[in-house]
């Protein structure tokens, strides 16, 4: 929403007043509606610094309570609405229906919000748009699919199908992550004992003697200094961080961005978000071009569904490229996101007028690539965790016995 400022003349006086609008076109609709008088003027400007305020304080709690649905509220949710469609039931009447005999609170209240919606004229996919954030762009992508083909209950089915698999995918990645999470916490746990209370100890022993300390030592008196004198409030800076970021990167686009860039370069999680992109963009591309959508539009909706911004802008100059009369083999090829043979695979589908099913190998070659991913993820960090747990018992070791072992090299050398 920006802010605006119309400058009204009522009999004979001029005032100003601010208000909010999503454009300068529905701002001067608004003027005429709120305010007695001529509008002589409105000019967008600056919100007052109370407003400002108020707007971040309300945007940070929202930020912070927004959650997405639980999965197994949602896929039953789609199921059934997939199921009432196919019987021919209406959209509005499904909506409710659903919505009257869920149990899930946050559902109940978002499909009770749809179907009003529905009720005064707009589409489903048009109605979801306002609940983005908790139903996914997944969800919205297959809905339009759905609109756009005429057969929504095959297209809620699919969604119903493709959520199950991610839920299948997540509990996966939850069991591979396990073990390591596990170790983990106990050496966490160890290492904060042994810095609280082992480490004062040698401390003691080390300043009476006067020992020269070595870098690992002087590492770990630090740390102890730190977490004693500190902890709690380098704990609470680190809360207060992550929340931070969260609002930022939630409510600012240029630093979503540059996250979102950050992740694709991170060892694993860059595999994760590529394959898992690809998996869904090739899969929703292939079902739009096999209902006979111009590839244009089925680039549009495609794309819309994608969370990752650096990968959304490589997917959006294909688009263009196609919009401007190029091939979406070329198109493809400039993103350098696609294997060559992949490129080969979509040139030959164009050229032999059987792009839909050529797209659909090539969203089964991305699902298997993304699913051999998760299922080689407790070996691939395997390596991770031990390089970390190797350091931490090396700082540790030679922390507190190099300077012991100092020590007892002079007395033998002071003894001899």
């Amino acid at each position: 929403m920006k802010y605006f400022i119309a400058t009204v003349l009522n009999k004979g006086v001029k005032d100003e007043y601010g208000f909010y609008a999503d454009n300068k076109k529905e701002a001067h609709y608004l003027a005429k509606i709120k305010f007695t008088g001529i509008i002589i003027k409105i000019v967008e400007a600056t919100p007052p610094l109370e407003d400002r305020l108020k707007q971040f304080k309300n945007n940070f709690t929202k930020n912070l309570s927004k959650k997405k649905l639980k999965p197994d509220a949602l896929i039953a949710s789609i199921r059934q609405l997939a199921v009432m469609s196919n019987a021919g039931i209406s959209i509005h009447d499904s909506i409710k229906e659903i919505a009257d005999s869920t149990n899930d609170k946050r559902l109940k209240k978002i499909f009770y919000s749809l179907a009003d919606d529905i009720n005064s004229g707009s589409s489903l996919s048009k109605a979801m748009e306002n609940y983005r954030f908790e139903l996914g762009n997944l969800t919205l992508a297959m809905i339009e699919l759905g609109e756009k083909t005429g057969n929504l209950a095959e297209a809620l089915y699919s969604l119903a199908n493709m959520l199950e698999e991610i839920r299948a995918n997540v509990v996966k990645f939850k069991k591979a992550m396990a073990y390591p999470r596990n170790v983990m916490i106990a050496m966490a746990i160890a290492f904060t004992i042994l810095i609280s209370y082992v480490v004062p100890k040698f401390k003691s022993i080390f300043d009476q003697l006067g020992a020269h300390l070595p870098l690992p030592t002087l590492i770990l008196l630090k740390l102890e200094y730190i977490f004693n004198n500190f902890g709690p409030y380098v704990l609470a800076g680190l809360i207060l961080t992550f929340f931070v970021l969260r609002y930022l990167i939630s409510n600012y686009t240029n630093i979503r961005f540059g996250f979102h860039r950050l992740l694709l370069k991170i060892y694993l999680i860059k595999n994760i978000i590529k394959f898992a992109t690809l998996s869904r963009f090739t899969l929703v591309f292939a079902a739009l071009i096999k209902a006979g959508i111009p590839i244009a539009e089925a680039l549009d909706t495609s794309i819309s569904m994608i969370d990752n911004l650096v990968l959304k802008t490589k997917l959006l100059h294909v688009k263009a490229t196609v919009e401007k009369g190029g091939t979406l083999n070329e198109g493809l090829k400039e993103t350098k996101l696609l294997e060559n043979m992949i490129i080969q695979m979509v040139a030959a589908g164009e050229s032999s007028g059987q792009l839909d099913d050529m797209m659909s190998k090539v969203a089964d070659y991305y699902k298997m690539r993304f699913d051999a991913i998760i299922d080689g993820l407790a070996e691939a960090i395997e390596p991770i965790m031990l390089i970390m747990i190797a350091s931490m018992v090396l700082l540790l070791a030679l922390g507190i016995f190099l300077p012991m072992w100092n020590m007892g090299q002079a007395v033998q050398g002071s003894g001899g």
